[in-house]
């Protein structure tokens, strides 16, 4: 019984296609079809001993999600399997390996790139593939999150994986930014630790001008925590690039409320959030920048032993250089350090963040200030932290889970040669 498509996905050649494809041997009978899904390569099958139909299919616009979302709904088999890149399948494998009961709907497999583990789905009902979405490529930071992401729409006991050594690879990319890429990927399986105190509640405010490419990355990675925010505030400050339509879509979920304004710049933008913000703390997330899947839970279990004096929770930064294709690339972490005084603040090599401020102390100061420099729409993030530091600790801890995005639209690149401007002004 044929009931299996293939679907290969960055399949980098002619040699690995063709092993992958041979390790299919003792399963053919069932293998209804491939389906190679083209980007970058325009390499063609050419073997005469593989006894599969092979079709080629592009990846539309570059999104593989919304490509394999169109494409699952013209499957007529009842399972998909998935190979990624340089994998084949060993001679561990057998049927038995690839079957699912009635209640399991996907079968993982660990891949383990210099012994950080993360489990890739491999083998799939089509019927889940079909029902259960996967993120487009608006929604995820990139392309190796969205099946990964995927996996989260499963409860443990729909989900099963495979031996060790089922799956075999020719080679793995081990370079930085592949480590870099994994490591975030494997938060989308982590759990928040226990705690035996009481965690402070944390909302996330974010102010959008015209990052329609990039927002809904950020929302999604809002929403892809294994530690809830309290609430999500977003408001959109007067954008032209159709964002707003697309973030009107996810005011309809529970916890997301959406504002809209004339376009002021960002500070007056984030103060029009501050009055519907009911949590103790409140975390700052710029429109073209994303979380890690534990954000949230590591925020809370640091900010429940703040001290009482400090104003701002922060920690370090990593940094994702966005290519000409919309690929990123892992650049570097940048490792914050102590901040005393307003000299430390003005002589901080980029900017400080991640940014929790305690609600309190944000309300106290009337909010983030709109100063008389450029009308006040840059640098909003050290006017406020300028004004706070007279009145707590700006409390500095080494944590890692906020991304930064660099690429030719942002309004910081853009204005660079201010800084020594506005600096002046301040002092």
């Amino acid at each position: 019984m044929k009931d299996i498509h293939v679907l290969f996905l960055d399949n980098p050649n002619q040699f690995a296609l063709e092993k992958a494809l041979h390790s299919l041997d003792f399963m053919k009978e069932r293998v209804a079809g491939a389906t190679i899904f083209e980007n970058r390569h325009s390499f063609k099958l050419h073997s005469p001993s593989i006894d599969i139909k092979v079709e080629y299919k592009t990846i539309e616009k570059g999104d593989l999600g919304q490509t394999l979302n169109n494409y699952a709904q013209t499957l007529t088999c009842k399972y998909v399997l998935f190979f990624y890149g340089y994998d084949y399948l060993s001679s561990a494998a057998n049927q038995q390996s690839f079957h699912l009961n009635p209640t399991q709907s996907v079968i993982t497999y660990a891949y383990n790139l210099q012994n950080i583990v993360i489990q890739r789905p491999i083998f799939v009902k089509t019927s889940a593939l079909q029902q259960k979405k996967l993120l487009s490529k608006q929604q995820v930071p990139f392309k190796e999150a969205v099946l990964s992401s995927w996996l989260m729409g499963f409860a443990p006991s729909e989900v099963k994986t495979l031996k060790e050594n089922v799956v075999k690879h020719i080679r793995k990319k081990a370079n930085a930014n592949a480590l870099h890429k994994q490591l975030f990927l494997k938060k989308f399986t982590s759990q928040p630790s226990l705690s035996r105190v009481r965690l402070p509640s944390l909302a996330i405010m974010i102010s959008n001008y015209n990052m329609a490419q990039y927002v809904e990355t950020a929302v999604t990675s809002c929403m892809l925590q294994n530690e809830p925010a309290d609430q999500i505030l977003i408001v959109d400050d007067g954008s032209t690039d159709g964002s707003y339509s697309r973030l009107k879509k996810w005011e309809k979920i529970p916890g997301i409320q959406l504002l809209r304004k004339k376009n002021g710049g960002k500070a007056r933008a984030l103060n029009q959030l501050i009055p519907y913000i009911d949590t103790e703390f409140v975390l700052e997330l710029d429109a073209d920048d994303w979380l890690d899947p534990d954000a949230l839970s590591t925020m809370k279990r640091l900010l429940s032993v703040l001290p009482k004096n400090a104003v701002v929770l922060y920690g370090n930064l990593k940094v994702w250089k966005q290519g000409a294709s919309g690929e990123m690339h892992f650049k570097a972490t940048n490792y914050g350090k102590p901040v005393k005084n307003k000299q430390d603040l003005l002589s901080y090599r980029f900017p400080l963040g991640p940014r929790i401020y305690r609600t309190s102390s944000l309300k106290e100061n009337g909010g983030f200030p709109v100063i008389g420099f450029q009308d006040g729409r840059l640098y909003e993030d050290v006017s406020i932290l300028n004004g706070l530091i007279k009145k707590g600790q700006l409390y500095y801890q080494d944590f890692t889970v906020y991304n930064v995005r660099e690429h030719n639209s942002s309004i910081t690149k853009k204005n660079h040669p201010n800084w020594n401007d506005f600096k002046k002004y301040l002092t």
